[in-house]
């Protein structure tokens, strides 16, 4: 039902990923793989930090806050999508649809957050390791842990609220695979100029200011690096940031491509493809990254293994 130009539906169509292609099982069933590999590796390295003392300081701590983030940024996102699929029903009502857009607003900027305060802590322990048990408590870092959830709260609460007030026009199919505040935007009946450049400052507070922060301090981690005169020593410091620049070109790049285009060049399939590797590959790949390229959680995982056999029940991390 319709009143001029303003539908009056409660529900939106997902047209889902990549909409047309021939054979959307197949990228389903891969989207379901990779969703599978995320749990297990997120909840696996939760459990490792949870278990191993040796694992229990403020990186580990913030490391195990990531994997919560990954955790429920893909859970918010794809069993919606996998139900839909398969269901043969692509709609999701209203609240439905902003509920989706609050959770996914609110962990995509903790995440940015947190990546921000784990590169201080990188900095921290390589260029003033002597301070870095008082600089970075664990007090200081559960404060790092509950900022990073509070201002993606708090921002995400202000988007979702404005984002979904604006009265809507035509049919509501989002040519996306889940609820967006740009796909969302598109079918506004009103000038949503003036919310798009309070989107563009919220990405440079959110996005770039941070990365900015974050390749300042690899800057000063790398000065640092290049005084230490040994080659173990140098290897070891900088074993302790690749995983975490990895992770941070993971998520930052289709971040800044996403939210820092022109509008003229957004296109729905690359959007969807950015989206796709930011919400969806890299929750499953930050677990493995730190995983094969950090020594203290492979030993803590190869030592788990050699218990299990022998005390033969489950769980396996009894010490």
């Amino acid at each position: 039902m319709e009143t001029g130009n303003e539908t009056l539906s409660t529900e939106f169509i997902l047209l889902g990923l990549f909409p047309g292609m021939r054979h959307p099982g197949l990228l389903v069933s891969l989207v379901f793989l990779i969703y599978t590999m995320a749990i297990t590796g997120n909840i696996t390295l939760i459990l490792l930090i949870w278990a191993d003392p040796h694992l229990h300081t403020s990186m580990y701590f913030l490391l195990s806050q990531l994997s919560l983030i990954d955790l429920a940024f893909i859970s918010s996102i794809v069993p919606k999508m996998l139900v839909n699929f398969f269901s043969g029903k692509r709609k999701i009502s209203l609240i439905g649809c902003g509920t989706q857009i609050f959770f996914t607003l609110t962990l995509g900027i903790a995440e940015c957050l947190l990546l921000t305060f784990m590169s201080y802590d990188r900095y921290v322990a390589i260029c003033n390791p002597l301070k870095y048990p008082i600089i970075i408590s664990h007090q200081v870092s559960q404060k790092m842990a509950i900022g990073s959830w509070v201002g993606g709260t708090l921002a995400s609460l202000a988007h979702t609220a404005y984002a979904m007030h604006f009265p809507l026009c035509g049919t509501r199919e989002l040519h996306h695979f889940f609820c967006e505040v740009k796909a969302i935007l598109k079918l506004s009946c009103e000038d949503i100029s003036a919310y798009e450049k309070g989107v563009l400052v919220t990405s440079i507070v959110v996005v770039l200011l941070p990365l900015s922060f974050i390749l300042t301090s690899y800057t000063l981690i790398f000065l640092q690096v290049l005084q230490i005169n040994s080659r173990e020593g140098k290897s070891k410091a900088l074993a302790t940031c690749s995983s975490h620049l990895t992770v941070v070109i993971f998520f930052y790049g289709p971040a800044m491509l996403i939210y820092m285009r022109p509008g003229s060049s957004h296109t729905p399939i690359l959007n969807q493809g950015l989206f796709m590797f930011d919400t969806i590959l890299t929750p499953m790949l930050n677990p493995l990254i730190y995983s094969l390229r950090n020594r203290e959680v492979v030993g803590s995982m190869k030592k788990v293994l050699r218990k299990c056999p022998i005390q033969n029940r489950c769980p396996c991390f009894s010490y």
